[in-house]
């Protein structure tokens, strides 16, 4: 029978597949659109799952801030190129990802992929979408930072994107200094956001490699562990936020702009950042 453009069209709308897999389907499906669009989930799923071993380390950081300030939520969607990653679907699928999943606030990535968007769970929507665009797409990291305060920042290319929550404010342009720390957080990666919030594991590794360090200089006994100490607390200075040098005037800690900005009472009470294809 013959396949007219507007119910390709039609088709195309209802699948976002391409035109050509489009007017096969409704051909083999003698216009029954129902069937069309089963063959079509179909072949999408073969797709996929041809392309399930392949690296999908493209893409981009998609934010949702609630209407008060008081919540960011962010997710990273992958792709297998960056041409797909800029593509119109793409950024569209992304920000209606991440705009439902703040309305919806799963509990973690898991429960994320098992939410019914649009009629389809959307670990099954994303195995779609891999079928109908031809490349490996996946969701790989959802965090979600609340306070008084949010701010969040994505950095041209969205390639990363961080939030930043304030308590204690009492004055001062928030938005503009969360600006400030955000980007410190995109340029500088802090590992912790004060040296209480360092693990064990990792003090231990760096009084360690201290230690050896000192011990390969031929440093006395004696003073090997005043060393090594004196090291981790460089490796709390320049890993942990609150105590990084503040880019923008590196006279004061990030700590201390935040009380001379914000009031002395006011303080960053969590932050994440999320850089594309980089494992936590």
């Amino acid at each position: 029978m013959a396949i007219s453009a507007k119910d390709v069209a039609r088709l195309r709308a209802m699948t976002n597949a391409g035109m050509m897999d489009c007017k096969k389907a409704l051909t083999e499906a003698e216009g029954d659109f129902d069937k069309a669009v089963e063959l079509l989930r179909k072949r999408g799923q073969a797709k996929a799952s041809k392309r399930a071993d392949r690296e999908a380390k493209e893409g981009a950081i998609f934010l949702h801030m609630s209407d008060d300030n008081t919540e960011a939520v962010l997710i990273e969607l992958n792709c297998e190129t960056d041409f797909v990653a800029r593509n119109e679907g793409f950024q569209e699928m992304g920000n209606n990802l991440v705009s439902f999943v703040a309305a919806n606030k799963p509990a973690d990535l898991d429960a994320l992929k098992e939410l019914v968007m649009d009629g389809k769970k959307i670990g099954d929507m994303l195995t779609e979408a891999t079928g109908s665009i031809g490349e490996k797409i996946e969701l790989s990291k959802y965090e979600v930072v609340k306070g008084a305060n949010v701010v969040a920042y994505i950095h041209p290319g969205a390639r990363i994107g961080v939030a930043v929550a304030f308590a204690g404010v009492n004055g001062g342009d928030v938005d503009s200094v969360g600006k400030d720390v955000a980007m410190q957080i995109t340029a500088m990666n802090p590992a912790a956001l004060d040296k209480d919030e360092v693990d064990q594991e990792t003090i231990d590794r760096e009084l360690r490699i201290g230690r050896e360090q000192a011990l390969a200089e031929g440093k006395p006994e004696k003073i090997i562990d005043k060393i090594a100490e004196g090291k981790l607390a460089k490796f709390f200075k320049e890993n942990t936020l609150l105590n990084q040098d503040f880019v923008k005037d590196t006279s004061k800690t990030v700590g201390k702009y935040i009380s001379d900005s914000l009031g002395k009472d006011a303080k960053v009470i969590g932050f994440k950042r999320l850089q594309l294809g980089v494992s936590e």
